[in-house]
């Protein structure tokens, strides 16, 4: 068994995964201020709390944006384990070929969303991730990385419009009766998710026109299930891409 950790700007995803089968799915909050020891303390805390021994853990890999966390985790996972945590980045094997300007630059989330759903979807593909970014990446027909598209998350934007705003409240991503609404919280919910299905749906067709064939559309991350439903687009939602990813490249380089 290893622990798959996903390193998210908002949310860290925690995923105990053996032969391939994610046994246990744990949520905590992205804490920029917190130390090696106090992760440490929380993981061990949370694995204890599912029954989970660090003792019968192989290994562990990490994916994460946010590089102050990085460190803090790292470390934890050796305090924990006694084993050093595999890091997605720059020199691991994945399968794909990275035909973007500068591959060192490429974001952890981004990598391991396209190399979960080049193996478990197959490509050519269209792979969204909406959390704090909403981020659109294509793998194409060759099964290379090709780059994307990066926004501002949906949360993110609107948190943003109710604070630079007098009278625009904050709201919750939910989708109202119907897109011409007929107040104020559901004309922004409207927007939030009618708007941003139909920028899905737009971005999507602009990528595969740009390629010259359709692509598969995979979507992910915390306000998947909210948004693309109502695009018009087929989409497969799978809130544990990144997950699988992770176990993918676990795979691929284990010593």
């Amino acid at each position: 068994m290893i622990l798959a950790i996903d390193v998210g700007n908002t949310n860290i995803v925690l995923g105990c995964i053996e032969d391939g089968e994610i046994r246990n799915i744990m949520r905590v909050h992205t804490n920029l201020e917190a130390t090696a020891a106090e992760y440490a303390i929380n993981l061990s805390q949370i694995l204890q709390l599912y029954g989970i021994d660090t003792r019968a853990l192989e290994g562990a890999i990490l994916s994460s944006v946010v590089p102050t966390v990085t460190e803090a985790l790292k470390a934890a996972v050796r305090q924990l384990t006694g084993r050093e945590c595999m890091v997605v980045g720059p020199g691991m094997k994945t399968g794909l070929n990275l035909r973007i300007d500068d591959p060192g630059t490429l974001a952890g989330d981004l990598l391991v969303g396209a190399v979960a759903a080049m193996n478990c979807y197959g490509y050519p593909a269209i792979v969204m991730d909406l959390g704090t970014a909403t981020t659109m990446t294509v793998i194409d027909k060759d099964g290379c990385f090709r780059g994307g598209a990066i926004l501002p998350g949906v949360k993110l934007g609107y948190r943003a419009l109710a604070a630079g705003t007098s009278l625009l409240p904050d709201i919750s991503i939910t989708p109202p009766p119907k897109a011409v609404a007929s107040n104020t919280v559901d004309c922004m919910r409207s927007g939030a998710v009618f708007g941003t299905a139909a920028i899905l749906d737009g971005l999507a067709e602009r990528m595969e026109a740009e390629l010259g064939y359709p692509c598969r559309l995979i979507a992910t991350g915390g306000l998947a299930s909210s948004i693309t439903p109502n695009c018009r687009r087929e989409i497969v939602c799978d809130d544990d891409l990144l997950l699988k990813g992770l176990w993918v490249l676990w795979e691929k380089n284990k010593k």
